[in-house]
């Protein structure tokens, strides 16, 4: 124990140790979390309820206004992403492209992308995003508002985790939100939460989207 070579590998393992339990907590603290609890009840197709969407009313990359009104009758998937995104948001927007084509004969099926970065994500961004991603405008709707309004539209209302958003004069960072589809039926109630990252989820959100269309 006395020799200073050994001394100095055991100081190092314990530090690596140190930063890896360090990293874990810190990951637990700030990863974003699906924040809903879970209503036990099933409806009549057998898929959970989770409660009603809620209300809103945003700007979308037309520069129109989207609502809650103009959604009910129709299945929607909702997503929340940015465009500068390089973690979840491009393999969401990809997951949500293919969605798009694989039910494009069913005119009841909407897609929804809510930006958690709206200051920055200004309709003529979204505008330029969604042409990129071949969005039919009359499908798949990008939204933006003011930041109070889609934190609290995003945690309150659909029961997910978002980070604070920054402030427009900040420098550009990730922005930390959950990854997850909500599927919404025409009643507006939701229906269920999937993981973008997850081919089984995105199989399962598949099936529930088919299923809702039987209902």
């Amino acid at each position: 124990m006395n020799d200073p070579k050994t001394r100095f590998l055991l100081l190092g393992a314990g530090v690596i140790a140190m930063g890896v339990i360090l990293g874990t907590l810190l990951w637990w603290q700030l990863a974003p979390r699906t924040r809903v609890a879970l209503v036990d009840r099933a409806g009549d197709d057998g898929l959970k309820q989770y409660g009603a969407a809620p209300e809103f009313k945003l700007t979308e990359r037309s520069g129109g206004e989207v609502s809650l009104a103009q959604l009910r009758g129709k299945v929607w998937i909702a997503d929340f992403i940015y465009t500068t995104c390089t973690d979840t948001c491009p393999l969401q927007t990809a997951a949500m492209a293919k969605l798009q084509k694989e039910f494009a004969a069913k005119s009841n099926v909407q897609f929804v992308s809510i930006s958690v970065d709206p200051e920055r994500d200004t309709p003529k961004v979204l505008a330029a995003y969604a042409d990129k991603h071949e969005a039919d405008r009359q499908r798949w709707y990008f939204l933006t508002g003011q930041r109070d309004q889609v934190i609290k539209l995003i945690r309150d209302g659909f029961h997910l985790s978002v980070a604070a958003l920054p402030d427009s004069n900040e420098s550009m960072g990730m922005i930390p939100h959950s990854p997850r589809f909500v599927l919404i039926d025409g009643q507006a109630q939701i229906r269920g939460y999937y993981d973008s990252r997850a081919m089984d989820s995105i199989a399962r959100l598949r099936n529930d989207i088919e299923t809702l269309l039987k209902g």
